[in-house]
């Protein structure tokens, strides 16, 4: 269930990092333009109001996780985290300063391979329902004007996971850019960690076959 392989993921995380080093970096950087699809949907009007929804898009899969099975669940997610979180921005934090020496047609494949790697990893990690439920603990202002939505997956013992959704607002929506797992780790800083290492060695292309290559792995299970 989720919970084991969130508690999987905290035992494989590299020492805690500092998000408002990320967040900095994202202040600064002009954002592309939303895509088509994105811009054509009706946007969610506070940073809380968009948590909820992804959260409610999370839990259906959940709860129909045997019958989609992993590519089920991947065809479901794909869409919601494409609609929810503002993955050129991500992509291009993550890939640090291999974004500008990446030409435009290297840029939107390394996007379409991070989104594919991301909706296979919550298409593996979210794989069944045992009574779990999400729960909103508030909205805090955060570093850079971006909003903190604060949320925790509660089982049925009673144990939680301290789930933090960074929001920003980008040409007047809001998009998550990140989110804190247990009040200190930054999936975007692990990301950015594991992706330099191998953009030093293989550049951006490198990256590009390695993600997709995980993406088939994980939707081929």
């Amino acid at each position: 269930m989720f919970s084991g392989a969130m508690n999987e993921i905290l035992k494989n995380t590299p020492p805690r990092r500092f998000l408002f080093a990320v967040l900095l970096i994202a202040s600064f950087i002009f954002p592309p333009p939303i895509s088509g699809a994105a811009a054509a949907k009706a946007r969610p009007r506070t940073a809380t109001a968009l948590v909820v929804r992804f959260q409610n898009g999370l839990m259906a899969v959940m709860k129909e996780a045997a019958a989609l099975g992993v590519k089920g669940r991947y065809e479901r997610l794909a869409p919601l985290i494409d609609d929810t979180f503002y993955l050129p921005l991500m992509t291009q934090i993550a890939s640090g300063p291999y974004w500008d020496r990446a030409d435009e047609a290297e840029r939107s494949r390394l996007v379409a391979a991070f989104h594919r790697m991301s909706a296979g990893t919550l298409a593996t990690l979210f794989d069944g329902w045992s009574g779990q439920v999400f729960k909103i603990t508030g909205e805090v202002p955060g570093p850079q004007k971006t909003t903190v939505v604060k949320t925790r997956l509660v089982e049925t013992d009673g144990s939680s996971v301290a789930l933090a959704y960074i929001a920003k607002k980008i040409h007047g929506a809001w998009f998550l850019i990140d989110v804190v797992v247990d009040n200190g780790i930054s999936e975007l800083n692990i990301r950015r960690s594991e992706y330099l290492m191998l953009l030093k060695t293989k550049g951006v292309d490198g990256l590009i076959k390695a993600l997709n290559a995980k993406a088939d792995r994980l939707i081929g299970q």
